[in-house]
């Protein structure tokens, strides 16, 4: 015969040990970040830089960058390539690009649509960067001296980069208003060919008989032996400004986990060569390591963007 209550205390033991299992998973759960929280898949940090050279080399570079991140943080970093500049700022302000590698130009158009994203890091040379103006040995230009030389141009036909890059559009063309050149003192509209690698190029082609480009792709190509001298030579290099940076969306910490941002940051400026794959990221970045940077360092950047019309 059984015991009175038997039945009733096996069942109700059985209930409270499906209750401490449930208790059990809930506080796990409490533990995770992100989306983990909810039992779904980890986060993904997807990052991404504006399509300013060549699609294989910064496929390449990115590559590494996915990998010296991913250890860094512990989470899985995936490299997203965009179509164009415009493209890099409309996704990270959709959240389909977690962090990126802008121009000083894009960074300042992102932060614009999306305030408080945060500004994360920038190169050493980043600090004074420089553009410069190239011409097509037909051109028959000789280099100019200084800012006001740049009235030469008038009456050539002249290429930048893309229509919102920071070296290759942007400064250019504030320099060459400064020398009393506008747009429409050129042979033609100004070209724009998307990319710094193609106003190279296109110069050395003849299509253009000038370019205005980033300075550090130029000073690698030329290292590189990739530019034919006898076809395009340097006729100007601008004075300094800021321009590229990483700038990281404003909801990554709730998205990875407290204290995610200041990891992220720690990871970037933490690239001093100390290793081989550091010192070969550094040299596809064409860098010495980063650098802290701030919001102010891109004012002047901002005012003449708001000058050109290039934001509102």
């Amino acid at each position: 015969m059984k015991a009175p209550g038997t039945d009733g205390q096996r069942r109700t033991g059985s209930v409270l040990v499906g209750l401490v299992a449930v208790v059990a998973l809930l506080l796990v759960g409490c533990g995770s970040s992100g989306s983990q929280a909810a039992g779904g898949p980890a986060p993904v940090l997807t990052i991404s830089a504006i399509p300013d050279q060549d699609p294989e080399k910064l496929q390449r570079l990115y590559g590494q960058v996915s990998s010296y991140l991913g250890e860094k943080l512990g989470v899985t970093v995936t490299y997203q390539p965009v179509t164009d500049y415009t493209a890099s700022v409309t996704s990270f302000r959709r959240g389909d690009l977690d962090a990126v590698f802008f121009g000083g130009l894009s960074g300042v158009q992102a932060r614009l649509q999306l305030p408080g994203s945060v500004l994360l890091a920038q190169r050493d040379i980043d600090e004074r960067f420089r553009s410069v103006f190239i011409a097509g040995t037909t051109a028959a230009l000789a280099p100019v001296p200084d800012v006001a030389g740049l009235a030469e141009l008038r009456g050539k036909s002249l290429t930048f980069g893309s229509e919102v890059s920071t070296s290759g559009r942007l400064m250019p063309q504030f320099f060459l208003g400064q020398a009393g050149v506008t747009p429409a003192d050129l042979a033609g509209a100004p070209g724009f060919s998307g990319s710094h690698d193609a106003t190279i190029k296109l110069v050395e082609a003849g299509t253009y008989q000038v370019g205005a480009l980033n300075a550090s792709v130029w000073d690698a190509r030329v290292a590189a032996g990739s530019v034919d001298p006898a076809t395009v030579t340097e006729i100007f290099r601008t004075p300094t400004y800021h321009d590229y940076h990483w700038l990281g969306r404003p909801d990554l910490d709730e998205k990875f986990g407290a204290g995610f941002t200041e990891r992220l940051r720690a990871a970037l400026l933490d690239l001093d060569g100390s290793d081989q794959r550091e010192t070969d990221i550094l040299a596809l970045f064409t860098a010495g390591s980063f650098v802290p940077t701030t919001a102010a360092n891109y004012t002047d950047i901002e005012a003449i963007a708001r000058q050109l019309g290039l934001v509102r």
